[in-house]
């Protein structure tokens, strides 16, 4: 299922080079996996070069302030085992608003439901997993810079956020438009807390990329109601790609 999404992904309009970071969806794979093929695919070219991700998602079941860290050794999926890597792990702690809390990862998906794309397409390769709660976007894109100057040369960033929640599908493809465009501006202050779960990771990454000079581009913007044809109440998805 991962292969066919990878291989239907939709292509950026100008491809570009070895993307830096990206936004993917995380909802179950009948609904977003297309459009997290679209996220995804561009890596391919350049995954020989990539073993380690930052991989940040927001907290659906555990509200906590700051930014949870896992002490896991591994996280596992049916396609095998996916290290962390511990290092990089404790330089985000080193951050106060970074601590280690197991208990918002044990129940959370936003970040497992990505690792099979990744491991599809890099096969070796370690993941910083960590897990926004209430937490600034000044603060999350601090933790941002303390890992991406480690892993610059070798590593990519990927937030894990869903759009609008259960609108009809007219009012998600206008609600999900205007996200877009405030990303596309790399404006965190545009997006809502209506606009994306993961707002607070997003707000992070464009800070960054403000920071580095980086564009963004829009490769695919669709919602469930295009993936799973029922329209009268849907959730928006959207593949975002950063780039030098």
């Amino acid at each position: 299922m991962v292969r066919g999404f990878l291989e239907q992904a939709a292509s950026p309009k100008a491809p570009y080079r070895d993307p830096r970071a990206a936004i993917a969806p995380h909802a179950g794979y009948i609904y977003s996996g297309p459009i997290a093929g679209s996220a995804f695919a561009p890596f391919a070219a350049c995954a020989r070069n990539i073993d380690t991700v930052i991989l940040l998602g927001a907290s659906h079941h555990v509200p906590y302030r700051g930014i949870a860290a896992s002490s896991a050794g591994y996280f596992d999926t049916p396609l095998g085992s996916v290290p962390l890597d511990q290092e990089l792990v404790e330089r985000a702690c080193t951050h106060p608003s970074v601590d280690y809390l197991e208990e918002a990862h044990a129940p959370e998906h936003s970040l497992e439901v990505e690792l099979p794309f990744l491991q599809v397409l890099l096969g070796d390769f370690r993941i910083v997993p960590l897990l926004c709660g209430s937490v600034s976007f000044a603060a999350t894109a601090e933790v941002l810079r303390l890992l991406w100057d480690r892993v610059a040369d070798h590593g990519i960033i990927v937030v894990s956020s869903d759009l609008s929640h259960y609108l009809t599908y007219d009012a998600a493809q206008r609600l999900d438009r205007a996200t877009a465009q405030a990303i596309e501006r790399l404006d965190p202050d545009g997006i809502g807390e209506e606009q994306a779960c993961g707002r607070i990771p997003i707000g992070g990454l464009l800070l960054l990329a403000h920071e580095k000079e980086w564009k963004v581009q829009t490769v695919d913007l669709r919602n469930s109601g295009d993936t799973s044809g029922l329209r009268t109440q849907v959730v928006g998805y959207g593949a975002f790609l950063f780039h030098e």
